[in-house]
């Protein structure tokens, strides 16, 4: 089905996409298409090499009448998620993508397309390959290891590049183009609890909470959706039943807002009702302050068997408190753009379980002193309890710059080439820039792609008119780049 697909137009585009998804390229297992990238900037006679993570980089003289252009570096990730449907026979170590046209829209038979980052790196090939297409001196940034730490970014050498605009092709919406993205730093915490025995004349019970939406904890924390955690801890320490907590496990990917918490407690044989009209009562409370956000809150309690051993009630009382204490969802929304999330921190795991009680939390903010401030408000909470607290995976954000000349050429071409205004944005998740600008503090970056929908997913899909609308701006953008400042 790849022949449909490599049908399509613009060719220069979708024939390197579907040659790039016959190579397998996960995060961190990138050597195949390592080779791949520097055998097709070889082959074309292009200066092309790889710097000592792995990142490749090939250079492209400006076509004539070009070369007193700013030189553009053009960027995009070459790896990409690996995901398949449970019921999906796919082998993504030996096998391409499968590939097809649905109306619109390009999409693969029950796994992750690739179009995150792919179309990007296929779009930066294009140009690469291309004769008769006006461009400044080009030189094209590939970066590994973008999905699982950003590893190109961070570890890039700066010393392979002379250019001082950078065209990062990797956002998801074709009327956006971004200037800003957040940084992030993990925060997880460890605590060891004591255990006592289970109290006798008692009713286990497990409480299950589910059906929440979930999210992207930095692109949907001001959403106004329920964190399954956070919700969890304040039905325990809220309860007017004595309870004797077992175990508490909920969420788990580290930026993915949890969608759901199970407990398992005990009270006493004489509460047991009270107890079950607490948890219905509970889960009118839910449905009611996250109407009409949470449509579907599932808050269910079934007995279980008694388990031998409790938390220590001094032990039950500090963690729930610091649970129920610890600072989640949105901290402080930008002063300089409007509906800006700026600095937020996401509560994403819990587990308490044979003596060991453990957190894990994202932070994330545009701007660095904020993010600071924002990781140490999580900490304090966790210093307090006498945990001991790791930070680590700092990244910095990209603090968006309105005053950035490639911005105001691009808005205006923009909008004399469609007829309306883009959204100029700054996203609440992280990007590259973000990193690269440590690395290339002189730059002027700009970020923006075609319409990419649910990436990361099995259902993931490129549309294919977006991606016709996307390649035209993009050849406008690099015949109109402004001429090199005299020094």
């Amino acid at each position: 089905m790849s022949k449909e697909v490599r049908a399509l137009e613009p060719k220069e585009i979708w024939e390197n996409f579907a040659d790039l998804n016959e190579v397998p390229r996960p995060s961190k297992k990138e050597e195949r298409v390592i080779q791949f990238m520097v055998d097709f900037g070889k082959k074309l006679g292009l200066k092309t090499e790889t710097d000592k993570i792995g990142n490749i980089i090939i250079k492209k003289d400006a076509t004539e009448g070009m070369e007193d252009r700013q030189t553009v570096i053009l960027q995009s990730h070459v790896d990409m998620v690996h995901q398949k449907n449970n019921a999906t026979d796919f082998d993504f170590d030996k096998e391409g993508i499968k590939m097809y046209v649905d109306g619109d829209w390009v999409k693969a038979e029950g796994t992750t397309l690739g179009a995150d980052n792919g179309i990007g790196v296929a779009s930066i090939m294009g140009l690469l390959v291309s004769s008769d297409i006006p461009h400044p001196a080009l030189e094209a940034m590939f970066t590994v290891d973008e999905e699982t730490g950003m590893t190109g970014a961070k570890q890039l050498d700066p010393s392979f590049y002379e250019g001082t605009i950078l065209l990062n092709l990797d956002t998801e919406d074709d009327d956006e183009i971004s200037i800003g993205c957040a940084g992030g730093i993990d925060t997880n915490t460890t605590y060891e609890y004591d255990q006592v025995d289970t109290k006798s004349d008692v009713t286990s019970y497990v409480i299950d909470l589910k059906g929440l939406m979930g999210g992207h904890s930095g692109m949907d924390i001001d959403a106004g959706r329920g964190n399954a955690n956070k919700m969890m801890a304040r039905l325990l320490i809220e309860s007017p039943v004595e309870i004797s907590l077992h175990t508490m496990n909920g969420g788990g990917l580290r930026n993915a807002i949890p969608r759901e918490a199970v407990a398992t407690v005990s009270v006493g044989n004489n509460e047991t009702s009270k107890f079950e009209d607490y948890v219905s009562s509970m889960a009118a409370t839910f449905k009611t302050e996250y109407s009409p956000v949470e449509n579907n809150i599932d808050l269910s309690v079934s007995k279980t068997e008694t388990p031998e051993k409790m938390v220590a009630n001094h032990d039950k009382n500090a963690m729930l408190a610091a649970l129920n204490a610890v600072f989640n969802g949105v901290f402080k929304m930008s002063l300089n753009f409007e509906n800006l999330v700026e600095t937020s921190s996401s509560l994403a795991q819990v587990v308490i379980k044979d003596g060991k009680f453990e957190t894990k939390s994202l932070q994330r903010s545009s701007v660095e002193t904020t993010k600071v401030d924002v990781a140490r408000t999580i900490r304090s909470v966790f210093d307090l309890l006498g945990a001991d607290v790791e930070q680590s995976g700092d990244y910095p954000g990209w603090e968006p710059n309105p005053d950035s000349s490639i911005l105001k050429t691009m808005r205006e071409m923009y909008e004399k080439r469609f007829n309306e205004k883009p959204k100029v944005m700054a996203c609440h998740a992280g990007l590259e820039c973000g990193i690269l600008g440590t690395h290339l503090p002189n730059v002027d970056m700009i970020s923006f792609g075609p319409n990419i929908r649910q990436p990361h997913s099995p259902d993931e899909r490129c549309q294919i008119s977006s991606v016709q609308k996307f390649w035209g701006f993009l050849l406008e953008i690099l015949k109109e780049t402004p001429k090199k400042v005299e020094q």
